[in-house]
């Protein structure tokens, strides 16, 4: 029972700035409280989603084995870390990235290319994870 309580008690209390933000109760003024509200929104999908797993996760018989050795499991670990830490430093630099590109465009419309550019490289550091993670899986 407190299997099915305790993660959706986690995704209400993670839930909650969220929602005041969007009513318009709360003003997220600062980049530190915008980055908290990201990172409390990835903690409370990602409590979501440990919780539908564990709700739907199918019941293993006594006499059944689980077949996998510890290297595959560090290797799936490996290529999920490094998906994830990618696409947060690169949702940090974005977020650096961008404002400033988007004050730039507004001075002056020529420096359009040269502000996306960099924003364009912060994007890029999620896709080198991405491609790292494929690489780590296709070995195992």
């Amino acid at each position: 029972m407190l299997t099915f309580i305790l993660p959706a008690i986690v995704v209400i209390a993670l839930s909650l700035p969220l929602i005041k933000v969007f009513k318009g109760e709360a003003s997220v003024n600062s980049a530190k409280k915008r980055l908290g509200l990201h990172i409390s929104g990835v903690v409370g999908a990602a409590a979501l989603v440990l919780f539908l797993g564990v709700a739907n996760a199918p019941v293993f018989a006594a006499g059944s084995a689980i077949t996998g050795t510890i290297a595959q499991g560090l290797g799936f670990l490996a290529a999920a870390l490094a998906t994830g830490m990618s696409a947060l430093g690169a949702g940090i630099a974005v977020a650096a990235a961008a404002p400033a590109a988007i004050g730039a465009f507004s001075e002056n419309a020529e420096n359009f290319g040269r502000s996306l550019i960099f924003v364009a490289l912060g994007e890029g550091v999620a896709i080198y994870g991405l491609l790292i993670s494929i690489l780590i899986i296709n070995q195992l």
